[in-house]
């Protein structure tokens, strides 16, 4: 059960918002760890990436960090069908939303996702926001078959 390296550890970004994935992009920057960053703009675009293209092709990221907003599909959706998908289901999800809703809240957990964060204004409590993310669920959680991510 060896930690893996960071350059090996994949977070996908799912996120509409070209500001929010830039300040998203910066603070995984600022944090220092060499984490890929995926974004997919779309549920859709994120079902395609980490379906399609064959298994060596498919993307399979450590965590997944989901706007509840998006256009077409949006972050429910998608929450349900990773949640329902066999071989998807285990990868953490990270709800980061500006609702406050507790109805949004409720139904994020409803379909097992696996926290509810509101996004701060702040891009400094952002940073920091994201750091904590990172090292919780890239160095701290075990997931199921006993493997750090």
């Amino acid at each position: 059960m060896t930690q893996r390296d960071d350059a090996s550890q994949t977070i996908l970004l799912v996120e509409d918002s070209p500001g929010d994935v830039r300040l998203a992009q910066e603070a995984l920057r600022e944090n220092g760890r060499r984490t890929q960053v995926v974004v997919a703009g779309t549920g859709e675009e994120a079902l395609a990436l980490l379906r399609d293209g064959g298994a060596a092709a498919r993307l399979r990221p450590d965590l997944i960090l989901l706007d509840l907003n998006l256009p077409g599909m949006d972050g429910r959706e998608l929450l349900a069908e990773l949640k329902m998908d066999p071989d998807l289901k285990a990868i953490p999800v990270v709800i980061l939303s500006t609702s406050q809703h507790d109805a949004d809240v409720s139904r994020v957990y409803d379909l097992h996702g696996n926290c509810y964060i509101n996004k701060p204004m702040d891009y400094e409590r952002f940073v920091e926001l994201i750091r904590k993310i990172e090292d919780f669920w890239l160095t701290v959680a075990r997931l199921p078959g006993g493997a750090r991510v």
